[in-house]
């Protein structure tokens, strides 16, 4: 894909989520990403379903559709990592490269002679863990959950009276990629305008959900409040609700603010609930949220959603159906403003994905490549990168370094 990183390589030592998605990100601005995996087997989305039967009787295979999703636009080479001959071509790799994105339990790659002190220092070195590079709980390990849990998002999930709810996707992996892949693109123009010089970016999953905590932290230390779940409501706006229709579907709406609470009583025909002293502002709503949300789910459990939704919108009332996947690819603005595309996997043929987000109004809209086989660009990549010949490529081949 081209786009404002052209001309950028980046080599994706990650495995799972975030350090790939990370690596994905900056693809889809148009860097080049090569994704480094071990011989025996490669990244372990590949093994992590929903999966597609790929053939038929005994050749038939299992194909992930994580793995088509998450490991698009980039190419895959394999490198036995713990192998010092393996070692020495990704250090090769690196002096032609400019971002290094990695998610080992920190000291891993220093153990492998591939810390930043053996790497070309202009190499701008991305470190996704669940705790951070230093710190006493440096070396745990962990994936998504703990970096919810640690970081204060789990506490705030579900309804007051159960225990906390995950959210349904993996937060804290796709925040921190996302954090990590902009801190990458502020140490390249560093970089380049100050000097040449690298930096590590050291992104723990706790510190991205640290970070979006809204004003939890402010609250307990000024205040000494700890926040609690609050189910699909918030603490301090009403009526902010999901609402059940006479059809069986569940519709948001956002009416908190004073102004749009007037224009959804006016939507529901009931004047009367601004003259309720319980209901005169935010602050009163908030108090009395049972109350106000006992009457707007009453109204809307009287009509379908699509006359809930046409009535909010002609007055002005913030609101939206709530989609599921068949609901997205049936929408029509998701489809007149091309946010599924047509991804060409090399296994599967074409898979309509998410498309790259956000757009950049000189960028072309097209879609990523489609996620590689696992080494399918090795030899091509160490013979124009590592000048490796192929009677060196079969003999690392032979021996299980590639």
């Amino acid at each position: 894909m081209s786009g404002p990183l052209d001309g950028i390589r980046v080599l994706d030592l990650g495995t799972r989520l975030a350090a790939p998605f990370c690596a994905g990100q900056l693809g889809e601005m148009g860097a080049e990403v090569i994704k480094i995996e071990q011989p025996d087997g490669g990244d372990m989305m590949r093994t992590i379903g929903p999966f597609v039967t790929n053939g038929d009787g005994d050749h038939a295979t299992e194909y992930s559709l994580y793995w088509s999703v998450e490991g698009r636009g980039r190419k895959s080479v394999t490198l036995d990592l713990r192998r010092p001959e393996a070692q020495a071509i990704l250090r090769t790799l690196g002096a032609s490269s400019d971002v290094l994105v990695e998610n080992f339990r920190p000291g891993t790659l220093e153990r492998w002679n591939l810390g930043p002190d053996d790497l070309d220092p202009k190499l701008v070195i991305v470190r996704i863990s669940v705790f951070g590079q230093d710190g006493p709980y440096r070396e745990r390990p962990g994936l998504d959950r703990l970096g919810i849990a640690y970081g204060g998002l789990l506490t705030l999930t579900g309804y007051p009276d159960e225990p906390p709810v995950r959210p349904g996707l993996s937060i804290s992996d796709y925040l921190t990629g996302l954090f990590a892949a902009q801190a990458a693109t502020a140490a390249l123009y560093e970089r380049d305008a100050r000097g040449g010089r690298g930096q590590v970016v050291d992104a723990p999953l706790y510190g991205s959900i640290l970070r979006i905590n809204e004003w939890t932290l402010a609250a307990y230390d000024q205040l000494g409040t700890v926040r609690s779940r609050n189910g699909n409501r918030m603490e301090n706006s009403a009526p902010i609700n999901n609402y059940s229709t006479a059809d069986g579907a569940v519709i948001c709406i956002v009416a908190g603010a004073d102004a749009n609470f007037r224009r959804l009583c006016a939507a529901m025909d009931r004047p009367d609930l601004l003259r309720d002293p319980r209901f005169a502002t935010n602050a009163r709503r908030a108090e009395h949220a049972d109350d106000i949300d006992a009457e707007v789910a009453g109204w809307a459990r009287s009509l379908p959603a699509a006359e809930v939704e046409r009535r909010c919108l002609e007055a002005g009332v913030p609101v939206a159906p709530i989609l599921d996947a068949a609901g997205i690819f049936a929408d029509p603005h998701i489809a007149a403003r091309e946010d599924l595309v047509i991804v060409d996997d090399p296994v599967l043929g074409p898979v309509r994905q998410q498309a790259p987000f956000p757009r950049l109004s000189n960028q072309p809209h097209v879609a990523p490549s489609g996620a590689p086989r696992l080494g399918e660009h090795t030899r091509s990549v160490l013979g124009e990168l590592c000048d490796l010949s192929e009677d060196e490529l079969d003999r690392l081949a032979v021996s299980g370094i590639i």
